[in-house]
């Protein structure tokens, strides 16, 4: 999909969480203990922040209108939380 986009020259910021916790939506919240345990295991750091949590804020933090770009951005968990965007490319 991502080379579909970057071939249309459209300018995008595409936003990867695996679960966003919100309001509806009680059952992650339990997840919460295992992922901060499994972002602390070198082993399974990674997985742990690829697939991570964020919250309805977090996603909202990430708008893309605050720093549009030129190309394609990603935003992965870690930039989602942080509130930190990547430059486009």
């Amino acid at each position: 999909m991502r080379s579909r986009i970057r071939e249309s020259r459209v300018n995008a910021t595409i936003r990867r969480p695996w679960q966003v916790l919100g309001p509806g939506y009680v059952w992650p919240y339990a997840l919460i203990p295992a992922y901060w345990l499994m972002e602390r295991i070198p082993s399974t750091r990674e997985g742990a922040l690829r697939l991570g949590l964020v919250t309805t804020e977090q996603m909202l933090k990430a708008r893309a209108a605050a720093s549009p770009c030129t190309g394609v951005r990603v935003l992965g968990v870690p930039e989602i939380r942080s509130g930190m965007l990547p430059a486009c490319g």
